[in-house]
């Protein structure tokens, strides 16, 4: 079989069949059905296209083939998917838009097909494509991807990394339970979506000295029901049950702190090199926009909310060590969030990330094909896809 050059005219960017999208699934599983059986990937694939942030065209496939073949009778040169995701972008001036960013996910070429270009070719074209995709009257400001290839590939194509890949890492234990924390459950999570999404837009509003346009996806409701979806039928799989407990909170309403937080087995949890995380999808400091800056706290409510933040952790370790859980594993630690570790009794380590999950974007500009790039806020797990 003569394969067309990846620089061809022959070549377009569109979108799979039904049968085409079984095909990639399969071909796709050896490297992410992780502690999936093959049977229970296709089956949990197939579910994801139903659930929120996915379903309503929130997802969409993407492949590259030769324009004069026959649908599900062309090679998929390479194929990737993406999501549409609300975010907010503010002016140096603070003015909050919402607007709108497509993540990119599950970029793959079969083995056959690498060293050729086609995954190349694929996201020139997509980068083009997105820009105008699926606006519904709103701006697309860029789109983001999470390289698990390093910095290089993707930084070439228009995809720069985030300023900072780094996380905090605790390790799984049995602790004792603080009395001041209490369970997030699922029917807690819209209320708390809501105080958060609150509390961004208007922080987002203040001006902070940065000349920077700032960014950041909002972390709604939609995305932490992806994440819970897709961790209730993996432990359904594994254990044959699903986990009630999404989060946790403590303090004083006005100055709490919680967290919520996904289950992910790469490894099936009885295999003695497992590597299983604990991924908080977002912490929130209730009352403060300093959690995304490095603005100082009153001091009493500093003391309060270190203790909180201690205690939500300790509560994360706690379910991480009941779920066969071996790391957690707490994304963009801002300053304000490194000072109060410091000051716990948590044994913690920063890790940045230089090869895995390198968050990456490519910024557009109403004017120019690719704009300048704004600050983007809140690189947390609840966005990863």
């Amino acid at each position: 079989m003569v394969l067309p050059a990846s620089d061809t005219i022959l070549l377009r960017l569109t979108h799979p069949t039904p049968d085409e999208l079984s095909v990639i699934w399969k071909e796709t599983a050896s490297e992410w059905r992780a502690a999936l059986s093959m049977s229970k990937f296709l089956e949990l694939s197939q579910y994801l296209e139903t659930v929120p942030l996915a379903r309503n065209q929130g997802i969409t496939h993407w492949i590259l083939v030769d324009a004069r073949l026959e649908a599900n009778q062309r090679q998929i040169l390479s194929s990737c998917e993406t999501y549409r995701k609300r975010a907010l972008a503010s002016t140096k001036d603070g003015e909050v838009k919402d607007v709108i960013v497509h993540t990119v996910a599950s970029v793959f070429c079969i083995p056959q097909y690498r060293g050729r270009g086609y995954a190349q070719r694929m996201m020139q074209e997509l980068s083009r494509e997105l820009r105008n995709w699926q606006l519904d009257g709103l701006q697309c400001v860029g789109s983001m991807l999470y390289s698990d290839i390093g910095t290089n590939y993707y930084a070439k194509l228009g995809w720069r990394p985030h300023t900072l890949n780094s996380h905090v890492e605790l390790r799984s234990l049995s602790v004792s339970r603080s009395p001041l924390v209490q369970d997030v459950l699922a029917e807690d999570i819209p209320a708390l979506c809501s105080k958060d999404e609150e509390q961004l837009r208007n922080a987002m509003a203040k001006r902070i000295g940065e000349e920077q346009e700032r960014v950041m996806i909002v972390p709604d409701i939609d995305h932490m029901s992806w994440h819970f979806a897709n961790e209730d039928f993996v432990c359904k799989f594994l254990f044959g049950e699903v986990p009630k407990h999404k989060g946790a909170v403590a303090g004083t309403k006005g100055s709490r702190i919680w967290i919520t937080w996904t289950r992910r087995y790469y490894d099936h949890p009885d295999e003695p090199n497992a590597k299983n995380l604990l991924c908080i999808l977002r912490l929130v400091f209730e009352g403060n926009s300093g959690a995304d800056t490095d603005v100082s706290v009153e001091e009493g409510k500093y003391s309060e909310q270190t203790q909180s933040l201690q205690a939500v952790l300790q509560a994360a370790q706690q379910e991480a060590h009941a779920w066969k859980l071996n790391e957690i594993q707490l994304w963009d630690p801002t300053p304000l969030v490194r000072k109060m570790l410091a000051q716990s009794d948590l044994d913690f380590k920063i890790v940045e990330r230089q090869h895995k999950s390198i968050a990456s974007a490519l910024w557009y500009h109403e004017d120019d094909e690719v704009g300048s790039t704004p600050l983007w806020l809140n690189n947390e797990y609840y966005a990863w896809c």
